[in-house]
């Protein structure tokens, strides 16, 4: 059954807004050590153990950047962490070291959410004016390559698992999708009025599901195009969503201060929590999809247990 297992207050001197959750293991991801990261407005980055009975216990604080952490994202074998901040610069960290590894600075507003590819050689970033800029994880140098989305500012990001495509939400509600590596737009979609939050590939690469502030979720099958279908239920903006390992179902967070789990084959949903005080920034599986966390406004980091 779902219930809360850990929980940890005051874990950011002020609100969470970014949290990941990956395994150091390229083939396992039940025996790998899990890591679990999160960023807050306080400035910092937070890497924690997750491995006791109770909530989360602070490993490393990682305290380089100047204004609020917007985003954090793991490589696949969660041996590096990116992090992205107000002061627009994006840093690369070697998680086992809990040192930086190397600096990306940008203009103003030009390093919003961040993402890996597959392979975790190249990093992306959403920046103003609809573009996607994509670094070189290696040297932290901008590719010759840029995505133009000709749109609004871009909020939030994902690459697909199988390397293929790069989806991208803006704050005028339209999503666009890349097919990589020729970085050329293969659709626009068009199918929320508001700002698109959060945006997250299913396992298989062949879905889309997004967030919007106009408490709708949307899900979309990645080749065509086409609109699966629209998921309500939150009574306030959708800021996180991601799908469990299985692609069996999915989980959203909201500034209604609820967390909802969904099925993905019926598109209902079966479960809500509603610990969080405040609104819910962001929402992550575990590596092996036994366990929710959830990162809120109210400064403290929740876990949740999943029936199998």
């Amino acid at each position: 059954m779902f219930s809360l297992i850990g929980k940890k207050e005051s874990a950011h001197e002020d609100a969470i807004w970014s949290c990941a959750w990956g395994s150091q293991s390229d083939s396992n991801e039940e025996t790998g050590e899990e890591v679990f990261v999160t960023g807050g407005v306080d400035d910092t980055v937070k890497i924690w153990d997750i491995g006791g009975s109770g909530g989360p216990e602070l490993k490393h604080r990682l305290g380089d950047h100047s204004l609020g952490v917007v985003s954090v994202a793991l490589n696949k074998t969660s041996s590096l962490l990116a992090s992205s901040s107000l002061d627009s610069c994006v840093h690369i960290w070697d998680v086992e070291k809990a040192t930086k590894l190397r600096s990306i600075e940008s203009s103003p507003l030009d390093a919003w959410t961040v993402a890996f590819s597959p392979d975790s050689e190249t990093l992306i970033s959403g920046a103003n004016a609809g573009k996607v800029n994509i670094y070189c994880v290696e040297t932290g140098q901008n590719k010759q390559q840029l995505l133009d989305t000709r749109g609004k500012f871009i909020l939030s990001i994902a690459y697909s698992p199988d390397g293929k495509y790069i989806a991208s939400g803006a704050t005028d509600g339209i999503i666009n999708i890349f097919s990589m590596p020729t970085g050329k737009q293969i659709h626009a979609l068009e199918g929320h009025a508001l700002p698109i939050r959060s945006l997250a590939f299913s396992k298989d690469s062949k879905r889309l599901l997004t967030g919007s502030d106009d408490g709708h979720m949307k899900l979309y099958e990645v080749s065509h195009g086409s609109l699966i279908g629209t998921l309500s239920g939150h009574t306030s903006w959708v800021l996180s969503v991601q799908f469990s390992p299985d692609n069996e179902h999915f989980v959203s967070g909201s500034s209604d201060r609820s967390v909802k789990v969904w099925e993905s084959t019926t598109k209902q949903c079966v479960h809500t929590f509603t610990d969080h005080s405040d609104q819910v920034w962001a929402a992550s599986y575990s590596p092996n999809g036994r366990k929710i966390a959830t990162v809120s406004e109210d400064a403290s980091i929740l876990m949740y247990s999943v029936p199998a």
